[in-house]
């Protein structure tokens, strides 16, 4: 069973800059989809930013483009998103998660598409 711990939320100006870190462990499989994605209250979760582990392709949704970064460090099966130039509509519960194989990347997914998740953490973005 995949689990994933996040942390690195917070607070900070618009701007500002915050870097996100989910550890996983009970990878079993080849590779994995991992991806990070934040929800609203009222609203449904969206995705952000995607990484393949098999290859480290990666895929970024319209949403935060250009102003975030995912990435893999595979010896310590921790994902990161760095994300820049935060802005106040970035305000939302961030949320990691990992998809087993058969999955596929390079499209907006939905929640549930993924099915492993972190318990989210708290990015305010102030102005």
């Amino acid at each position: 069973e995949v689990q994933l711990v996040e942390s690195g939320g917070g607070s900070v100006q618009a701007g500002g800059s915050l870097r996100l870190s989910c550890a996983a462990s009970g990878f079993s499989e080849d590779s994995y989809a991992i991806g990070w994605f934040r929800q609203v209250p009222g609203k449904v979760r969206e995705g952000i930013a995607f990484l393949d582990t098999k290859d480290g392709t990666t895929y970024y949704t319209e949403r935060m483009k250009g102003r975030c970064t995912i990435s893999f460090e595979s010896a310590k099966n921790t994902m990161f998103l760095e994300m820049n130039s935060l802005k106040p509509e970035d305000t939302a519960v961030y949320y990691c998660a990992a998809a087993h194989p058969p999955y596929r990347l390079g499209y907006d997914p939905l929640e549930y598409d993924y099915d492993s998740w972190g318990q989210g953490t708290q990015v305010t973005v102030s102005s």
